[in-house]
């Protein structure tokens, strides 16, 4: 059974301004711009990092969760960590073992998903999700649309490495995520970290005043100063080593 991070998202207030910054930034383009979304009054677009994806959702109409999630953390943010399997039915016995309520159980063709109750989880919104015939990660991944191999680009970035969540207290916060992805967690230094098949979540303190959230992308990159060059052109924050999007920070670490 395989566990991967497949997917970070993002929301916004407005969408095409953080698309646009994320793909003038990494080299990216979008692949898809599910229309299934706009029953939860959002609109969104999604872009290859890699096998990977970042997707960036903005409400279209006020009273929505991801509204009011802007609101309490103060702007524009990290919104959900997605990971996929391939036993999802595995996935729905461990929730109820580890007390985990399904916030929402979502079927459309070869996909079927699981987003848990963040009361539950902590730290972001987490979901699960399968797609028949996606064990090769080159393959079908349903919310990526048919076509997304295509929209691959990779000058600028290999792939996405992991993400850091944050909480004021990120060992509580990891332990959990722990018992919950069923994988050791392990302290290093200040971090507290989790890997899955592909990728690491690394559990920090918060500092910011913005409460527990996804709060940054870590990505492994081909050519780090032509994204910080290019950020730095739209007008993004950077620090040398990671640049700043849509209130999420993107850590760039050279590939190997």
């Amino acid at each position: 059974m395989f566990l991967r991070l497949r997917q970070l998202c993002l929301v916004a207030e407005r969408l095409e301004p953080v698309v646009d910054d994320l793909a003038a930034a990494f080299g990216v383009e979008v692949c898809h711009r599910d229309p299934l979304v706009e029953r939860f009054a959002l609109h969104n677009a999604l872009l290859p990092f890699g096998t990977s994806f970042v997707e960036v959702v903005a409400p279209l109409a006020d009273g929505t969760t991801a509204g009011r999630y802007l609101q309490r953390r103060g702007g524009d943010g990290g919104y959900m960590v997605i990971f996929d399997s391939d036993e999802l039915a595995r996935w729905r016995a461990r929730m109820a073992e580890v007390g985990v309520r399904i916030a929402a159980s979502l079927a459309h063709g070869d996909y079927e998903g699981l987003q848990l109750h963040p009361r539950d989880t902590g730290g972001a919104l987490l979901e699960i999700n399968a797609t028949r015939g996606g064990e090769d990660l080159h393959g079908p991944y349903a919310p990526a649309g048919p076509g997304w191999p295509r929209s691959v680009r990779a000058a600028r970035v290999k792939r996405i490495a992991g993400a850091a969540l944050q909480a004021d207290d990120p060992e509580r916060l990891a332990r959990r995520w722990s018992d919950i992805l069923d994988r050791p967690v392990d302290r290093h230094g200040d971090e507290w970290h989790l890997a899955v098949d592909n990728a690491t979540l690394r559990f920090v303190t918060a500092h910011d005043g913005r409460g527990e959230g996804l709060a940054g992308i870590d990505l492994e990159v081909v050519d780090g100063q032509a994204v910080t060059a290019a950020a730095a052109a739209r007008g993004c924050r950077s620090d040398g080593d990671a640049v700043t999007i849509g209130g999420v920070r993107f850590g760039l670490r050279a590939s190997r």
